[in-house]
């Protein structure tokens, strides 16, 4: 329906898709596309337009920045408030039974050990429980639109944007393939004069950089955007260190840039909506999409494909509504205003020796924490479909990715008291850490529940037990712990069902509710198994053992 609507209304559509694009091309004023020959060796680029992207430091408060971004939410600190509030309440009450078990006779160490543990945990819970109440809340009233009102039929754009797909070893067929499938998307709206294309390769096997330039050569036959491939000489950084590569040789000819991963795409759509709340917010330096998984076929897959969709959005909106204008990255399926990341965004090379020192490997929330700290704002939107992503086919390599990112986010530890950031940008850091540190909490947590358990067995030979007076508070907490845990997927579910589209896509309320049933019965047993995982994922680190940055495997090649 967007897209029909689009093409009826935009007046490059009335004009035709060809002398649109040809009108549009001279409104931006393009450059030659070639600086080199094809006998070179990086043929395909265009005029390098340069840009200084200076690296920031984290002793120093920035000067100059601006306080207060437009698109900050009026009533902002109200609905923190309201979720970090209700968080600690519901803490406080699920807290009770672990209090009177542990504090039976006062504290000692191992129950102060417990009852700490216990609090952490429940408190991280129920703020991810009050996040989904919150989406809840702003889906059903359709207030997912109120910061950024996106446009829903925008103009062409009247600025340039790159288009970025870094690549590290990666399925060369697939990743061409979704990238013809964005440039036809844009064709379809008469909108691919504004885009251009970078494959921004990081390979370092040299059989798939050459499948690389071979599907490059193909796919430039036939897009109508510009496309343009660049090999970097040496990985350094990263990804991180692709991207800056990219800004700093050709980012001043681009108002915007978006970062897409090998397994990710855009809807045309959703990339015009995109551009035109730039154009629209100048203060706003970053807008984070929510992406869905697709083409999932593993048994594995397809279950964290039902949860992202089923419940995914309830808590990215719940994130987006609270977070405001100090929202986070996630490093891709996002659009950036270039100049301001180039000037606020220059990663640091952290103190100290590997595993904690050294290059930045998570970047994505830094670079969003910095960007905020120089006065952009940094949005995340669950306002808008069409942004897609791969998901692990299988447990194994979901595990494998885990490690990757683990020690990238651990190095966050040392960034949280950096100086200038704001505050919510420093939760954004301690969350990261929390999604990786919970687990081994949660390991020792149950260690010292078992120790404390042998030396003050309950009475479980009679049934009446569970209904005695002394029982109460351990039935309390249990019931609460279960209520948060299950919640946002009862609240994802009852948007669901209570949108008639959307119930109909997932096959009626019969197929919504066997798939939320099935969805949990198979991820009870997987916890204790990512508990296991994570926790000897963040054992290396501590232990000083750099665990280094593999690309996932690719089960097709």
């Amino acid at each position: 329906m967007l897209r029909r609507t689009l093409l009826s209304n935009a007046s490059l559509a009335e004009a035709g898709e060809v002398n649109a694009m040809t009108d549009l091309a001279t409104r931006l004023e393009r450059p030659t596309i070639w600086s080199g020959d094809e006998t070179s060796p990086q043929p395909w680029l265009p005029a390098e337009a340069p840009l200084e992207m200076p690296r920031q430091p984290l002793d120093a408060t920035l000067k100059g920045g601006r306080e207060g971004p437009a698109t900050s939410p009026p009533h902002i600190a109200m609905r923190r408030l309201a979720v970090f509030g209700g968080a600690a309440f519901l803490s406080t009450l699920v807290a009770v039974g672990p209090y009177m078990l542990f504090g039976r006779e006062g504290f000692d160490g191992l129950e102060a050990a417990g009852f700490g543990i216990f609090v952490i945990l429940a408190s991280a819970i129920a703020c991810w429980c009050c996040t989904a109440i919150a989406g809840h809340f702003v889906l059903r009233t359709a207030r997912e639109q109120d910061d950024l009102a996106f446009a829903p039929h925008p103009s062409p754009p009247t600025t340039r944007t790159a288009l970025l797909m870094p690549l590290y070893n990666e399925n060369v067929s697939a990743t061409f393939a979704r990238l013809a499938a964005l440039d036809g998307s844009l064709a379809r709206l008469g909108a691919s004069a504004a885009f251009d294309i970078f494959v921004l390769s990081d390979s370092t096997r040299e059989d798939i950089a050459l499948a690389e330039r071979a599907a490059f050569q193909m796919l430039r036959i036939h897009t109508h955007s510009r496309v343009y491939l660049r090999r970097r000489a040496e990985n350094i950084e990263r990804k991180a260190g692709n991207i800056s590569d990219w800004v700093r040789r050709f980012g001043g000819a681009y108002e915007f840039m978006v970062v897409l991963d090998a397994d990710s795409t855009m809807a045309g759509e959703t990339l015009l909506r995109l551009v035109d709340a730039m154009e629209r917010h100048e203060g706003v330096g970053l807008i984070q999409t929510v992406p869905t998984i697709t083409g999932a076929s593993t048994l594995f897959a397809r279950m964290s494909q039902f949860g992202v969709r089923m419940y995914g959005r309830v808590a990215a909106a719940g994130l987006a509504w609270w977070a405001g204008s100090e929202a986070s990255y996630w490093g891709h399926n996002a659009i950036l205003r270039t100049r301001a990341f180039a000037a606020s965004a220059g990663l640091p090379i952290l103190e100290g020796e590997k595993p904690f020192g050294g290059h930045v490997l998570s970047h994505d929330v830094v670079e969003a924490a910095l960007l905020r700290r120089a006065g952009w704002a940094v949005h995340v939107t669950a306002a808008l479909d069409g942004s897609c992503e791969e998901t692990p086919p299988t447990i194994l390599d979901f595990i494998q990715r885990d490690y990757r990112w683990c020690q990238g986010n651990l190095q966050h530890l040392g960034l949280i008291a950096a100086k200038g950031l704001h505050p919510i940008s420093r939760a954004q850091l301690a969350m990261g850490c929390m999604a990786y540190l919970s687990s081994p909490l949660w390991f020792a947590g149950l260690v010292i529940g078992l120790a404390l358990q042998l030396r003050y067995p309950a009475d479980w030979s009679s049934f009446w037990y569970f209904l005695s007076p002394r029982f109460s508070p351990y039935l309390l907490t249990s019931i609460l712990s279960g209520l948060m845990l299950i919640g946002p997927k009862v609240l994802g579910c009852l948007l669901v069902l209570s949108r008639p589209r959307e119930r109909r896509a997932f096959g009626g309320h019969g197929a919504v509710l066997r798939g939320m049933a099935m969805e949990i019965l198979l991820s009870a047993p997987l916890a204790p198994i990512m508990m296991v995982a994570s926790t000897t994922a963040v054992l290396p680190p501590f232990r000083g053992r750099d665990c280094g940055w593999r690309p996932k495997r690719d089960p097709k090649r």
